[in-house]
């Protein structure tokens, strides 16, 4: 059974375009050999990553953010949650870390609104890792598909059933068990009137229209790519990472884990940790 302790330092906010983002830094001891940006996707955070974080920072400065409207960014019905929006947010900070080509390592939407910045919006990487990436159609399991459609109903939902109803959804992504606590700390943004509303609101707002041109680009990736996969991920199956492969440039690697579903960096980070530090050196 999975058991995560609060790993993260206390998050620094940073305000682009009148938002305020919940960002995390950590550094090694001595000299770093490199800087690498985390990107979570949905219904994520950066916590996701802090395994992987703590492991990578003995060497490299690691970069951690939380996309508004998700872990303790800023949440509320003005906040806007689309994938092109994020992306736009994400040059940002990168630009104002004063970042130069960093390792971007992208999980889930994540990987949208990584692919997105660097495709359409400019941003050079050193190199990219993709790992159980929302970016080909079809996107989107059934019950997300039912909520996108009727947010306004589910965010009516008393709170013990809206409760109910995330933690079972953050289960079904994941093939090993979660420990209560690990529930607990990935449902815990989205509870309360605040994280009940931002929930759903994020949800509508990721669409595919807003993947497609994404999608459409990928040839023309301009820098190295790897792709990672839980071979058991029961929301985007396995064959999705072959196909992206064959849509990339030099016909990336695939690390299929094994015994991991979706939430590949929460699952197994030494697992993740390993595959990065192998692909960054």
């Amino acid at each position: 059974m999975l058991t995560h302790e609060p790993l993260l330092p206390e998050p620094i906010p940073i305000v682009v375009d009148g938002t305020s983002i919940s960002t995390r830094v950590l550094a090694p001891a001595s000299t770093a050999v490199g800087d690498v940006v985390l990107c979570h996707g949905t219904p994520w955070s950066a916590q996701v990553w802090a395994g992987v974080a703590r492991d990578l920072s003995r060497n490299y400065r690691v970069f951690l953010w939380d996309m508004p409207g998700y872990g303790d960014s800023e949440k509320g019905p003005a906040v806007a949650t689309d994938i092109r929006t994020q992306a736009q947010r994400l040059v940002s900070l990168i630009q104002t870390w004063g970042l130069r080509r960093p390792h971007v390592v992208a999980h889930d939407i994540g990987g949208a609104v990584a692919l997105r910045a660097h495709l359409l919006q400019g941003m050079e990487y050193a190199d990219l890792f993709l790992w159980d990436v929302v970016t080909l159609d079809p996107w989107g399991s059934p019950f997300f598909q039912l909520v996108a459609e009727n947010a306004d109903v589910f965010a009516q939902l008393p709170a013990n059933l809206h409760s109910a109803l995330v933690k079972e959804y953050i289960v079904g992504a994941v093939s090993r068990n979660l420990s209560a606590q690990d529930i607990e700390a990935l449902a815990s943004p989205w509870l309360g009137s605040t994280g009940q509303v931002a929930f759903y609101q994020q949800i509508t707002a990721l669409s595919a229209a807003d993947t497609r041109p994404v999608a459409e680009a990928l040839a023309d990736t301009r820098c190295p790519t790897r792709i990672g996969w839980g071979r058991d991920d029961p929301w985007i199956p396995l064959r999705q990472a072959y196909e992206l492969q064959s849509r990339l440039p030099g016909t990336p690697d695939v690390v299929a884990l094994e015994g991991v579903g979706h939430l590949s960096p929460y699952e197994d980070s030494s697992a993740v940790a390993a595959a990065l530090r192998e692909w960054f050196a």
